[in-house]
């Protein structure tokens, strides 16, 4: 599957080609053999004026296309470049919800501009959207899709589709609409397979799914994801059908998602331009908040270890095992808690199934913890760095380290979400910190109780 490597342009045989004023036969090879993501992907190694001329050789629809998948500085460079007319042009063969995705990221002068370049009725329909909240299914649904009425007939209703259809963004699934009202769909499949004389009422579905424009827009991709939809319909607080969300902006949204969790998880920012295209001090504005939390938060395990310093001098001995006590206690953690944001992400589990994660996540850190505890047992023996004593001191605590932080690792996403927090938040390093506290305590603890110390 796919297109032969070969045929693709590279970034230098492109710029060749500009160089030696070959335009006829870029402009044949571009339309050949480029596909508008690879193009975009290649063209980011362009400055302004190769950027423009190799624009200006695409057609409109591939232009509008390859603009769509550009980062925000390329577009910002071309919008700057390109003339009014030439601007209208793209703004035109863009489906409205690229259009809104790209006002969103731009500045407001360049806004302006690209809204001065857009006909009145696009202005307002683009102005509305804009007003939706942030992450909501009204931001990114498209308003441009075919509406039916009951009584047309299946006749009627392919001749409707040859004639706007092709300024839809989809035309696999239309919907039904009574005074703006989302009554029922069909299948574009249903409509040519089935007798032209028959009504849309006769063969529409009318238990259908649908989202708000309020919904959360993750809630919708993953609706479209579950069932396997190629749009679903978003629809008012009155029911009036107002557009659909495709599921090309689904995959966008879940890469998005994924990619903010992913982020958050490792102690970061999110940042939603490419890790190329941030700046070195962007990348230490994102990182330092967690790192210095983190280190600031190891005071509180520094001031436990100091407490038991009389401990520390009689057996030092045992200073030794810490850092693998709470290495292991951070891993089963974070394993934990991947696991539990992984199925919160997909909708696998919920708040409600807590005492079950929990009860299988202590079973789990049962196993894990007994074979953890032999193993190192028998390692501090054979290389002399303890007896049996020693040896079942560092196996019960980490025994318990390991069951503390299976259930600190489980717990604290499920209760993020409930409380409306993102549950990656609660991820590797708070969780790793959390449970290095609670290691060090046990740990002393169990060694005062064995070995007497105070």
């Amino acid at each position: 599957m796919g297109q032969d490597s070969e045929d693709i342009l590279t970034e230098e045989e492109i710029k060749e080609l500009l160089e030696n004023r070959q335009y006829k036969e870029l402009k044949e090879q571009l339309e050949n053999n480029m596909y508008p993501v690879d193009l975009a992907e290649i063209l980011e190694g362009f400055d302004q004026k190769q950027l423009v001329m190799v624009f200006r050789l695409l057609s409109k629809e591939e232009g509008a296309e390859t603009f769509t998948y550009m980062n925000s500085d390329m577009r910002e460079m071309l919008i700057n470049a390109l003339t009014d007319s030439e601007l209208e042009e793209v703004m035109e063969e863009m489906y409205l919800d690229d259009t809104v995705d790209v006002l969103e990221e731009m500045p407001a002068n360049v806004v302006d501009r690209l809204l001065m370049v857009t006909d009145e009725e696009t202005r307002a329909q683009i102005n509305q959207l804009l007003q939706y909240p942030e992450d909501s299914a009204g931001s990114i649904m498209n308003v441009e899709y075919i509406a039916l009425r009951k009584e047309m007939t299946v006749a009627e209703s392919i001749l409707k589709i040859r004639q706007v259809g092709l300024n839809r963004e989809t035309i696999y699934t239309c919907y039904v609409t009574e005074k703006r009202k989302l009554v029922g769909l069909v299948d574009v499949k249903e409509l040519l397979t089935t007798s032209e004389s028959k009504t849309v009422e006769e063969i529409m579905e009318t238990n259908m799914l649908y989202a708000h424009t309020t919904d959360d827009q993750e809630e919708v991709a993953l609706t479209i994801r579950k069932y396997g939809l190629i749009a679903l319909p978003i629809v008012d607080h009155e029911m009036c059908m107002v557009g659909i969300v495709t599921v090309d902006d689904a995959m966008d949204v879940l890469q998005e998602e994924t990619t903010e969790d992913i982020s958050i998880m490792a102690g970061v920012n999110p940042n939603e331009e490419s890790y190329f295209g941030t700046s070195v001090i962007a990348h230490v504005k994102s990182r330092i908040p967690w790192l210095l939390f983190l280190m600031l938060s190891a005071t509180v395990t520094q001031m436990i270890m100091n407490s038991y310093e009389a401990a520390l001098a009689v057996m030092p001995q045992l200073a030794g095992f810490i850092p693998m006590l709470t290495g292991t206690g951070g891993n089963c953690g974070s394993q934990s808690s991947t696991l539990v944001i992984r199925g919160l992400a997909v909708g696998e589990i919920e708040f409600r199934d807590i005492l079950k994660v929990i009860w299988k996540e202590v079973r789990i850190a049962v196993c894990i913890s007994i074979t953890l505890a032999v193993v190192n047992g028998l390692r501090i023996m054979l290389m002399g760095q303890g007896d049996v004593l020693m040896a079942f001191t560092i196996g019960v605590t980490m025994a318990c380290t390991v069951v503390i932080a299976k259930v600190v690792g489980c717990t604290l996403p499920l209760i993020a979400k409930r409380v409306g927090l993102d549950p990656a938040i609660m991820a590797t390093p708070l969780i790793s910190t959390l449970v290095d506290i609670s290691t060090i305590s046990v740990y002393f603890a169990i060694v005062s109780a064995v070995f007497h110390l105070g």
